[in-house]
């Protein structure tokens, strides 16, 4: 797909794209009538939704970005939008977006931040793989006038993406590996999601 019709899906999506109070609102509301987000519908993917409100609630009352990512943002050369591909049971979702929200809200001017829901959203989803998966949370980087794609980030860390390889080589089972991430999200405090958007934020991937 070439880089203009993966700029008309963007603008597209963007269109219909939920602020943070919006997507917190819509799961709330799902979860009101005992359902999650998607067209999965389980007793597991309903508990995971659940755990992620949780989740998302302890990041939005404990997490501050450091004052060098700070400045970063400042610096922009530019304005930003920031669309998230995204679905209310993803668990790795729960620990970068409430961290995305407030990035956002330190940047009055430079970051504007939107959500949509990836099984919404197939065709963008599939224009912005991960190791050929539709792996979410995925975050897509575009200036202002949606004219340039800017850079991509996700669905998760590299050593949170690492020790989940780590798990499954040594054939750990589901519960496991999602213990451990979350041990790992909890101790790194989001220090390195910042540092790999830090690294991403001066880049162009499109003329």
């Amino acid at each position: 797909m070439d880089t203009e019709a993966k700029l008309e899906l963007i603008r597209a999506a963007w269109a219909e794209a939920m602020s943070y109070p919006q997507y917190r609102s819509y799961i709330d509301d799902r979860l009101k009538e005992g359902k999650t987000t998607g067209p999965q519908e389980s007793e597991n993917y309903l508990e995971y939704t659940k755990l992620n409100m949780s989740r998302m609630n302890k990041w939005d009352k404990h997490y501050a970005p450091q004052p060098a990512f700070l400045q970063a943002l400042q610096e922009l050369p530019q304005p930003e939008k920031w669309l998230v591909l995204s679905e209310g049971w993803c668990g790795d979702a729960a620990h970068s977006i409430p961290l995305f929200q407030r990035m956002a809200e330190h940047a009055p001017g430079k970051i504007e931040l939107g959500i949509v829901l990836r099984d919404e959203n197939l065709a963008l989803m599939d224009a912005f793989l991960t190791r050929g998966g539709r792996s979410i949370p995925k975050l897509i980087r575009t200036d202002k006038k949606q004219t340039q794609i800017l850079g991509t980030w996700g669905p998760r860390p590299i050593p949170a993406q690492e020790l989940l390889e780590e798990y499954k080589a040594q054939q750990k089972s589901g519960a496991e590996i999602n213990k451990a991430l979350q041990k790992w999200y909890a101790k790194d405090k989001g220090k390195t999601i910042e540092t790999e958007l830090q690294q991403t934020l001066k880049t162009v991937l499109t003329p």
